[in-house]
């Protein structure tokens, strides 16, 4: 068994995320591309995105602190600390509202 705070590492993860040129950092906690399930925590910047892109498999998003928006097409679906959004089969993309951590999980 291997244990992590997730919380500890979403406070890691944004602080290098607000001081990078970038405005985003991430580091994958369990799985990869060996694996059939991957959870990665994300941290955006406020105001920065992942542009589009589609994901093969099933995946989530929890947020773990902040606000974010997730865009697939014309619909949109806000999250917040605690909410937990099925990522669409379709290109979609995500937005910082605000400073936030999140858990992507994605099982192929």
């Amino acid at each position: 068994m291997d244990k992590k705070s997730l919380t500890a590492l979403a406070r890691q993860q944004l602080k290098l995320a607000v001081s990078a040129s970038s405005g985003r950092s991430s580091q994958t906690v369990y799985g990869g591309h060996r694996r059939h399930l991957r959870q990665t925590v994300v941290a955006l910047a406020a105001g920065n995105k992942l542009a589009e892109h589609d994901l093969s498999g099933e995946s989530t998003v929890l947020v773990l602190s902040g606000k974010l928006e997730l865009i697939s097409g014309e619909r949109s679906w806000k999250g917040s600390t605690g909410d937990l959004l099925v990522i669409p089969d379709a290109r979609h993309s995500v937005e910082a509202i605000e400073d936030v951590s999140f858990l992507l999980t994605v099982a192929m």
